[in-house]
């Protein structure tokens, strides 16, 4: 077949990546099962609401994402939002909600909302990523403490083979291993654990598409916008994170516009086949790529084609299962996930108080609350208060009296805005300087209403002292918002 000047032709995975790609989606869609059917039960809906969502949110966002590689399915964050909304209305109305949060999500795409991202600091992405291996780690607690000795004992024999078999076998994947050598013991030897059949009766059927039976009404769409626009945010903030931590590890760059549209196209999808909104999940997407190694879209494609052919198709074998072995897997998810180097004596004394704060921040406020969007909004208002404090203390400025004693001249320094409008106004010398002021700003710029404000009263003061004030140098910006609003603010100086 001959393809057109210019195209080249299609470049198909070889066999060692497609078998990577492969066997990284089965163990993802393995670590999946258990994770889908809790979130369902934190949500208060059947399991099998859960595991669709994964697997259309998997497939879906496979297709139309922004970021290979990354998984996305049904998470406790978006589990915790949508409680009260399937208490007091049901299942069909948090359907109708997904489809909204979805619609939001593809607009807030479209109008490039996600390019936002690039003002998230460094120190809150580290506070969110260690934030969120402390939340995997804890999570597995309550499994360790089920299974009692034999089930720590099982763990810890899962955490041996899947960090010793790599420098035996490197090719083989371990966690997959671990799994299934694990399984296998203790069918053998008939130990009790909790497997994952004890979470949730795993479905058999395939999911159908079809139109929530809830009335078209104002009343409706009223009820389930506050949580439509909920999902929203927190999907696409924890996605949009997800994704930057990604480009990170593969060194690689997404388009985080068409992963905002993926989610939301991903989530329409899921509510129209009775699932519940999903987002990306950053411990699963540690799975396919720090610990399986996955790259491409082929992992997250199979992550949710498996995921929905063992529950549906090998349900029985699926749910023999132990917890231990799946606890395995996310312990090393959390150990690798956490930035050690952060918290190394030697970083914490170079980095800035303020950083370290940020982190701690994020950290405290992610940990507390169990969900990710509110530490990292604590951690971003953090840093903005940090900045705008820092900044605030930048301003500069030097008083040139001139030699015949009929001028003075100011130049500034710095920016003003509504951190340094108090400290502008204190740096002139009202009572003691001459009848002409010439306040120069060439080396500044106003960047808000308080600087302006700061301004005026600066000329009111001297106003009441007769003398005249002239600013001179305002760039084209501070130039247009000073022309706008001066003497327009009410005094306050």
């Amino acid at each position: 077949m001959a393809f057109p000047r210019g195209l080249s032709r299609p470049q198909l995975p070889g066999r060692a990546v497609l078998r990577v790609e492969l066997l990284a989606g089965l163990v993802v869609a393995l670590a999946l099962i258990p994770e889908a059917i809790s979130f369902s039960l934190i949500a208060g809906v059947d399991p099998k609401v859960g595991l669709y969502a994964s697997f259309t949110m998997a497939v879906t966002i496979a297709i139309a994402g922004g970021r290979p590689a990354m998984i996305s399915a049904a998470t406790g964050a978006m589990a915790l939002v949508i409680v009260g909304l399937v208490e007091e209305h049901g299942l069909e109305y948090l359907l109708v909600a997904t489809i909204l949060a979805g619609i939001i999500q593809v607009l807030l795409g479209v109008l490039r909302i996600p390019r936002l991202m690039r003002f998230v600091p460094r120190s809150v992405m580290t506070g969110f990523v260690n934030a969120l291996a402390i939340l995997i780690f804890l999570a597995q607690v309550p499994y360790i403490r089920e299974g009692g000795g034999s089930g720590a004992l099982l763990v810890l024999a899962g955490l041996a083979i899947i960090y010793l078999l790599p420098r035996l076998l490197p090719a083989v994947p371990s966690p997959l291993v671990a799994i299934v050598v694990l399984t296998g013991f203790v069918l053998t030897v008939g130990i009790d654990l909790p497997n994952v059949g004890d979470e949730g009766e795993l479905p058999s059927t395939i999911p159908l598409l079809g139109i929530p039976s809830v009335p078209l009404t104002l009343e409706t769409f009223t009820i389930v916008l506050p949580y439509a626009i909920a999902l929203a945010i927190v999907g696409l903030l924890e996605s949009l994170m997800t994704a930057r931590l990604v480009d990170d590890i593969t060194e690689t760059r997404s388009d985080k516009d068409r992963e905002a549209r993926g989610q939301g196209i991903a989530n329409i999808v899921t509510g129209s086949f009775g699932g519940m909104a999903g987002c990306a999940m950053i411990g699963q997407t540690m799975i396919n790529v720090r610990v399986s190694g996955a790259r491409t879209r082929i992992s997250t494609f199979c992550a949710g084609a498996f995921l929905l052919a063992l529950v549906v198709g090998l349900g029985s074998l699926v749910a023999v299962i132990p917890m231990a072995a799946l606890v395995a897997v996310m312990v090393l998810v959390s150990v690798s996930t956490f930035d050690w180097h952060s918290i190394r004596p030697a970083t914490l004394k170079r980095m800035p108080n303020s950083e370290t704060l940020i982190m701690v921040v994020t950290v405290v406020g992610t940990v507390a609350t169990g969900n990710l969007a509110i530490g990292v909004g604590l951690g971003v208002l953090t840093a903005m208060a940090s900045f705008a404090r820092k900044a605030g203390h930048l301003l500069d400025v030097e008083r040139v009296l001139d030699p015949d004693g009929t001028s003075v001249l100011y130049a500034v320094t710095g920016e003003l805005f509504f951190v340094s409008d108090q400290e502008l106004v204190d740096a002139f010398d009202y009572a003691n300087d001459p009848g002409r002021v010439i306040v120069d700003v060439s080396r500044a710029r106003v960047w808000d209403a308080s600087a302006v404000a700061a301004l005026d009263a600066v000329e009111q003061h001297y106003a009441r002292r007769g003398s005249k004030v002239e600013i001179t140098g305002l760039d084209d910006h501070s130039a247009e918002l000073h022309e706008h609003l001066s003497g327009r603010m009410a005094a306050a100086h």
